[in-house]
């Protein structure tokens, strides 16, 4: 994935749950091909048990996802009080949705007769997660059905050179991304990807959105999908971290997962025929930095090439 930036502002219950939607298109996250293994599914529960339907469905699942939420069960405050539980202290809700019906009396306007006309409103209401909520009964948070099973391909030397890098890591969630404001790369357990060549290749990634930090490589990360600088700094982290891979030993099949850039890609080099040698030297750049903070640099190649260049004169 690439880099993440917060939303804010009052929106329509509806507005907001389309843009969430849009954002999370945009940036290429399509969850049935990423390669790490899906957590259990469960429709999400309310307090009392029952399934929500509809749109919340696909919502708080979206919402789990992005938080990391590991239980299926959703509450308002005051049904975690009835719970004998608390909200703990500087948590946030979301929305859950709901149509309210009624009736409004309407007059036809040829005929002047008087009907009631069954009408429905969009309705919202903060929800918190059982993992947001502290004191609740042992059943609000299931044991996991899948067993967290160490994916094969550890490497001891791939575990030590990613560890030199000295990058704040978090292991959150299911998602990849890479935050420019707090500077932090989040990652899925390693125990949920298919293997860890995979769980490595993807961690080159963000890490190589990493280095445009403006206290390493001073990349512009602050723009947003769909400009050309945002498509450029996507296409500087997939070279950097094919680079990375060559390097390495990693594969590259993680890259079909980024397949949703190709077309701002296209866009982006048919409107500048300087923009891959652009992004192929900031790449080597951000993978050349990694190595080196790594333990792996490389040598400096300028002095040979300029040799090479001068015998084919």
């Amino acid at each position: 994935m690439a880099y993440r930036k917060g939303q804010g502002g009052a929106l329509s219950p509806a507005t907001r749950i389309t843009q969430e939607i849009i954002a999370r298109l945009e940036s290429g996250t399509r969850p049935w091909i990423k390669p790490w293994r899906g957590v259990p599914v469960s429709r999400p529960m309310r307090a009392c048990g029952i399934p929500y339907r509809g749109m919340n469905v696909f919502w708080l699942w979206m919402v789990a996802d992005m938080c990391g939420y590991a239980s299926p069960f959703w509450m308002t405050y005051n049904q975690a009080k009835e719970l004998g539980a608390q909200v703990r202290k500087g948590e946030k809700s979301t929305i859950a949705i709901f149509y309210k019906s009624y009736t409004k009396e309407i007059e036809a306007p040829d005929s002047g007769e008087k009907s009631d006309e069954a009408r429905r409103v969009l309705k919202a209401y903060p929800v918190f997660n059982a993992d947001q909520v502290e004191g609740l009964p042992e059943r609000f948070h299931p044991a996991a059905t899948l067993e967290l099973t160490e994916p094969e391909g550890r490497e001891q030397a791939l575990d030590a050179f990613f560890a030199a890098i000295p990058a704040t890591l978090r292991h959150q969630g299911d998602e990849a991304y890479y935050e420019p404001l707090a500077d932090r790369v989040t990652m899925p357990p390693a125990h949920l990807f298919s293997g860890f060549n995979h769980y490595y290749a993807t961690l080159a990634h963000e890490l190589s959105h990493w280095t445009g930090h403006s206290s390493r490589l001073a990349r512009d990360l602050k723009n947003r999908f769909g400009t050309a600088a945002y498509a450029a700094e996507e296409l500087v982290a997939e070279l950097s971290s094919a680079m990375l891979g060559a390097e390495l030993g990693l594969p590259v099949a993680h890259l079909d997962n980024h397949a949703s850039y190709i077309g701002n890609w296209l866009k982006l080099l048919k409107e500048d025929d300087r923009a891959i040698l652009t992004a192929a030297a900031k790449a080597e750049e951000a993978s050349s930095l990694l190595l080196k903070l790594g333990g792996r640099g490389v040598a400096d190649a300028t002095d040979e090439a300029a040799h090479d260049a001068a015998l084919a004169a």
